[in-house]
């Protein structure tokens, strides 16, 4: 089943598979029943009206997106590049323990189509692809969706304690297009391509798989919800196996394509 959200006259509505769904039933509430709860009422609605308006990002306006760094060998080696303590990225990949930092409050999130932003006190800037995990009140995984964890990489290498500055500000995170909604063991070996261009032309394009993610999924869902509740749910980037090499950085109307697995966007950079 697909969840996608959309901005009509009358406000916003959600849709499963392209039908609207009642108005008392969005993402927060269906995200406090328990997995097969909100299954077996997805599954009991009768069909109604056709979804119309402008799709938006698949997210309420409180619910929080959080994220997942160094999970992938190749992001490891991104960060050690980028700072002056690289054997700390070293250990936290080694690490039992995650990293895990805020990312985003729902109503900050662009969907697919909205522009996305870049510092202007940065001249380091990219895009990070990401696979979206959504979980429920009761920390069960229910669907994915694709992300973009866009963040300063001289400003996070200048200092590790500047992370929320490099992560952390208006038009960072983008997610979309919808959200697929199946099974959590269906989620793994899901292939994540980036496409940049420039000017009408692709300036940068490549394709991994989430299949080199040195975490499993569930371990980083039990660290991220172990002391932390989320009565709507909560939205979790797993991190990024595509980082554009160290001489690229974004600019103005730059045009970034993402695809995880069946979800896709794209996001102009705002001028």
């Amino acid at each position: 089943m697909l969840l996608t959200k959309h901005k009509t006259t009358n406000g916003t509505c959600w849709a499963v598979d392209g039908y609207v769904l009642p108005s008392d039933l969005h993402l927060a509430t269906l995200l406090e029943m328990p997995r097969e709860t909100m299954l077996q009422r997805l599954m009991n609605l009768r069909v109604g009206e056709s979804a119309v308006g402008e799709e938006v990002a698949p997210i309420d306006p409180g619910q929080e997106v959080w994220a997942a760094g160094v999970t992938f060998l190749r992001s490891r080696d991104a960060r050690r590049v980028e700072s002056s303590v690289a054997d700390l990225y070293d250990k936290v990949y080694e690490a039992a323990r995650p990293e895990l930092f805020f990312k985003s409050v729902g109503w900050r999130v662009a969907g697919n189509g909205m522009p996305i932003h870049i510092r202007a006190d940065s001249h380091w800037n990219v895009p990070e692809p990401e696979l979206v995990l959504v979980i429920n009140s009761h920390r069960e995984i229910v669907g994915y969706c694709a992300g973009n964890d866009v963040s300063s990489r001289d400003i996070e290498g200048e200092n590790p304690l500047y992370l929320p500055q490099a992560k952390v500000y208006n038009g960072s995170c983008a997610l979309g297009h919808g959200i697929l909604i199946c099974d959590p063991d269906a989620i793994r070996d899901i292939s994540i391509r980036l496409k940049i261009r420039r000017a009408n032309e692709t300036i940068f394009e490549r394709e991994a798989s989430t299949a080199t993610m040195k975490r499993k999924l569930p371990e980083l869902v039990e660290y991220l919800t172990r002391e932390l509740d989320f009565p709507q749910g909560v939205f979790l980037m797993t991190g990024t196996c595509l980082v554009p090499g160290n001489d690229f950085t974004l600019q103005p109307q730059d045009v970034v394509l993402i695809q995880v697995g069946e979800m896709r966007m794209e996001n102009r950079i705002s001028s």
